[in-house]
């Protein structure tokens, strides 16, 4: 499930880990099973792992250091914008998928 930082549940996370919102801007993965809270590569590549192939596949990479994998992690959102385009507006979820995202 998705949650803005803003949000009871982002505002639960942020405190119980002490993270200083003005200083990341990264993805944050929470998960009740494993607890503990993953950035920027480690959360992407743990996410990736949850995909189907051949997304699944990008795990590989956490053989990789993470202060290496973090740099390309850095790297690519910083060229993101260039690379593959800006929306011009978020995205509004579907009604499909409006359940996955906490209020």
């Amino acid at each position: 499930m998705f949650a803005p930082l803003q949000s009871k549940v982002g505002q639960w996370i942020i405190e119980k880990h002490h993270i200083d919102i003005s200083t990341i801007d990264s993805i944050l993965l929470y998960s009740h099973q494993k607890p503990g809270l993953k950035i920027k590569s480690s959360a992407a590549l743990s996410i990736a792992s949850k995909l189907s192939f051949p997304f699944n596949l990008m795990a590989i990479f956490f053989i990789v250091p993470s202060v290496i994998r973090d740099w390309v992690y850095d790297y690519i959102a910083k060229h993101r914008y260039r690379w593959f385009g800006k929306k011009t507006a978020c995205m509004v979820p579907s009604e499909a998928t409006k359940n996955r995202f906490f209020k």
